[in-house]
């Protein structure tokens, strides 16, 4: 027989035999997953057809009556390619957030990789454990206690801003909060300041907002999700767009930050942290500073790898603890009894002045801390978070296959009526050491948690007690729109869809 058909035979079976394997892969793969209940799957967009149809203000609605109907573990399917376990006992989070073998984030991460690349949030394997393991010391205490600084005078410029809505009939603070929060963000990550708060117009500030709405735009519509289509629309040429705004502010600032770092040799250590000769006060190390000077055995990060991590701090830092202000502001607006608690106990620490608060301060703000924490029990700022399952797992009586992905509901955790009493309720005291004893430490994860865990929550948890001292030092405030008045969207963060309206009185003089 001719060698030539002797092959040609031989690349058909083989041929088939893969087709035929990966078939029947798939095949077990489907019927697994589909033993787990879930909604109806369609061709093309899977389980997704009631959020594609729902109004921007009940997209989230309709995933929680969903999870409400199929909880405590169901599978969907994306796009009808993709399978996602979704997640929402502590007991079953726990077993996914504990394990080092499941850090890989899921499919609708992949849209933020072109702003942020693979920095700390989106990495994995090797370069998110080195990386990490970088990172880490550069939210040391005395770090962070240098920090408290930027978040006092960027503090002082908001209530300042704010003096023009006293005595109007309401205004949104998201605004306020957000620019707040940028000021913050970029001092702290890049040492450069953009002055969010004076400059509304900031092409910077702009683009931030814009990449941030079209990434979730993007992840909602499946027939979004291929980049070659993705380009060719009007959301896509704008994402372009305002990457290069982004891109090249940061990566002009690590230019002029190396520039400046190099141009002192060996006055590095002065440039870093010892006293300014020039301007007499001390120069504060920004996050860049910390990782253009940081090294693992010698090895530095490169530019790309730089402008990354830099990106993923402003990203992350900046629209989350805007969210977890404002709906803390919001709930304190709604109990104005929590609200006159909080302020005793700033008039106890500050006896009436409106001096910046200092870490033993921030350390003393312990009922502060419960309202914040509570606030982000109901209004988590990540509601959802996405794994990569890259094993088997028996989880709740049912086979978890590899391959598929995870969505592990923070927002339903925190509502969990086994875990808090009333859950739905605003309280605080779920925040006393007696009663946090008493729960499933998975529980409450605002920050994740596991080795995956937020490396900057400590940051987060300073700043929102800095912005919040003020306004409580400074405002009386009463929130103008029930709960249920006040629809909530899930963009890259959980907000207000029509942001957060408040009425603000003053306190009165402060003494200095």
């Amino acid at each position: 027989m001719d060698v030539s058909l002797l092959l040609v035979a031989a690349l058909i079976v083989l041929a088939t035999w893969y087709f035929f394997l990966r078939d029947s892969k798939r095949a077990q793969f489907v019927r697994t997953v589909n033993l787990l209940p879930g909604p109806k799957s369609y061709p093309i967009v899977g389980t997704f057809l009631p959020i594609i149809f729902a109004k921007r203000s009940e997209v989230v609605k309709v995933v929680i009556d969903i999870a409400n109907k199929y909880k405590p573990l169901f599978r969907t399917w994306i796009g009808g390619r993709f399978a996602e376990i979704n997640i929402m006992e502590p007991e079953h989070l726990e077993v996914i957030m504990s394990s080092s073998k499941h850090i890989e984030k899921s499919f609708g991460y992949e849209f933020m990789k072109p702003w942020i690349g693979t920095g700390l949030l989106t990495s994995t394997g090797q370069k998110w454990h080195t990386h990490r393991k970088m990172i880490t010391p550069t939210f040391h205490f005395k770090i962070l206690e240098s920090f408290v600084e930027v978040f006092a005078e960027k503090s002082e410029i908001l209530v300042d801003k704010l003096q023009k809505e006293v005595g109007s009939q309401g205004f949104d603070v998201y605004p306020y909060i957000t620019k707040c929060a940028l000021d913050i963000i970029c001092e702290t990550a890049m040492g450069t300041p953009i002055f969010a708060q004076d400059n509304a117009e900031s092409e910077y500030v702009k683009a931030v907002y814009e990449v941030s709405d079209i990434v979730i735009q993007r992840a909602l519509r499946p027939w979004l999700h291929s980049n070659f289509i993705f380009k060719l629309s009007a959301r896509g040429k704008r994402h372009d767009q305002c990457l290069r705004v982004l891109h090249g502010f940061t990566n002009k600032v690590i230019q002029e930050r190396k520039a400046q770092l190099l141009g002192n040799g060996d006055k590095m250590q002065g440039y870093s942290g010892s006293e300014d000769e020039v301007i007499g006060k001390k120069k504060r190390k920004a996050f860049l500073d910390l990782l253009l000077e940081a090294s693992l055995d010698g090895v530095k990060l490169t530019d790309m790898e730089l402008r990354e991590e830099v990106d993923t701090f402003m990203f992350e830092g900046h629209d989350t603890t805007s969210a977890g202000m404002c709906w803390a502001l919001y709930l304190l607006g709604l109990h104005p009894e929590v609200q006159a608690k909080a302020f005793e106990e700033q008039e106890r620490i500050f006896q009436g002045s409106i001096r910046s608060p200092t870490m033993k301060d921030l350390n003393e703000m312990k009922y502060l801390e419960q309202v914040i924490k509570e606030s982000l029990r109901l209004y988590p700022s990540v509601p959802f978070i996405g794994r990569l399952l890259n094993e088997d797992v028996q989880l709740g009586g049912y086979t978890l296959p590899a391959g598929c992905f995870l969505a592990l509901h923070i927002y339903q955790v925190h509502r969990n009526e086994k875990q808090f009493p009333n859950p739905h309720e605003f309280d605080p005291d779920n925040f006393l050491p007696e009663r946090v004893a008493k729960r499933h430490p998975y529980a409450y994860v605002p920050f994740s948690a596991g080795p995956r865990n937020c490396v900057g929550q400590k940051f987060a948890l300073l700043e929102e007690k800095t912005v919040l001292s003020y306004m409580l030092r400074h405002y009386k405030w009463s929130s103008l729109d029930k709960e249920e008045d006040v629809p909530i969207v899930a963009d890259l963060v959980l907000r207000p869809l029509n942001g957060i309206r408040l009425k603000i009185t003053k306190r009165g003089d402060k003494r200095l």
